[in-house]
C-alpha cells in the first residue's frame, strides 16, 4: 500500500462515519483522523442544535443540511487530498425526516446521488446509551442500524460494519485499512 495518499488524486478520498444515536460517532471520527493525520468534519447539526429553542422543524433539518454541505465543503477544500473523515453525512436529514415527519425534503433527495462518499463505516448499536441533551431516540438504536444499513444498501455504498466497546477505535482503523487496499491494488 502506498504510504503518500496524495499520489490518489486531486480531492480526499472521504470516508464516512454513520449510525444510530450513541453509537461512538464523534468519538470513533476523531480517532480515525488522528491515528491517519488527516483532517475530519465535525456533525453540523450538533452546532445547529445546541441553540434551538423548541422542537425541530422540516426548515431546521433542510437548515442542517445546507450546513452539514457547506462544513464538509469548506474542510474538504483545505484537506485537498489524502483521508478526509466525516462524522455523519447530510444523509443523516433524510433519516430523521422520514422518521419524524414522514418524508424527505426535496433539496436532500436531489443531492444526495451527488455526494457519495469512497467509504461508509457503519457504527453498531453495541455501546451503553449517553444521554445528551440532542438526541432523541432512546431505545430505537437497532432500529436506526437499520434503516442505515438499508440507506446505504440502496446507494450500493462501500461499507463495512464496526463494533466493539474497547476495540471499536482499532477495529475502525482495520476497516479503512481494508478499504484502503482494495483502491491501492
Amino acid at each position: 500500500m502506498t504510504n503518500n495518499l496524495n499520489d490518489l488524486g486531486v480531492r480526499p478520498i472521504k470516508i464516512a462515519i454513520v449510525g444510530p444515536e450513541s453509537s461512538g460517532k464523534s468519538t470513533i471520527t476523531q480517532g480515525l483522523a488522528e491515528h491517519f493525520n488527516s483532517l475530519w468534519v465535525p456533525e453540523y447539526s450538533r452546532f445547529y442544535c445546541a441553540n434551538m429553542n423548541g422542537e425541530c422543524t422540516i426548515q431546521d433539518e433542510e437548515n442542517m443540511f445546507f450546513g452539514q454541505i457547506a462544513l464538509e465543503d469548506a474542510i474538504s477544500s483545505v484537506a485537498k487530498s489524502g483521508l478526509l473523515f466525516c462524522d455523519t453525512t447530510f444523509m443523516t436529514v433524510k433519516v430523521w425526516c422520514e422518521h419524524q415527519f414522514g418524508l424527505c425534503p426535496d433539496v436532500v433527495s436531489k443531492e444526495m446521488p451527488k455526494r457519495l462518499y469512497d467509504f461508509y463505516i457503519l457504527l453498531k448499536n453495541d455501546l451503553p446509551w449517553e444521554d445528551d441533551p440532542l438526541r432523541n431516540f432512546k431505545g430505537m438504536g437497532d432500529h436506526f442500524f437499520d434503516i442505515w444499513k438499508k440507506e446505504l444498501e440502496n446507494i450500493n455504498a462501500k461499507y463495512l460494519e464496526v463494533g466493539g466497546i474497547e476495540d471499536r477505535l482499532e477495529n475502525a482503523i482495520n476497516a479503512v485499512n481494508a478499504f484502503l487496499n482494495t483502491i491501492d491494488q
